[in-house]
């Protein structure tokens, strides 16, 4: 797993004290990567998933119904980055 770095603003955070990792809606690449890691056994972070510190937290479970790439552009498009 990757250590809890907001994905929007770079920030290092704890999730005890805010931010969470967001698992936004899985592709059919995304399903075929949750099956390779079963079948493996390894421990990776999921390509669906990212952290958010707790300032765009609420923004982006707001689009975790999206895919993650269409989610990020969207987050970004909605802070004008």
């Amino acid at each position: 797993m990757k250590p809890p770095i907001c994905v929007i603003c770079g920030k290092r955070f704890v999730p005890s004290e805010g931010g969470d990792i967001v698992y936004f809606k899985k592709t059919d690449n995304d399903i075929k990567w949750i099956e390779e890691i079963e079948e493996t056994g390894k421990v990776e972070h999921p390509p669906y998933a990212e952290w958010f510190c707790l300032e765009h937290l609420s923004l982006a479970r707001k689009y975790e119904h999206l895919p993650i790439r269409e989610a990020l552009k969207k987050i970004k498009e909605e802070l004008g980055i």
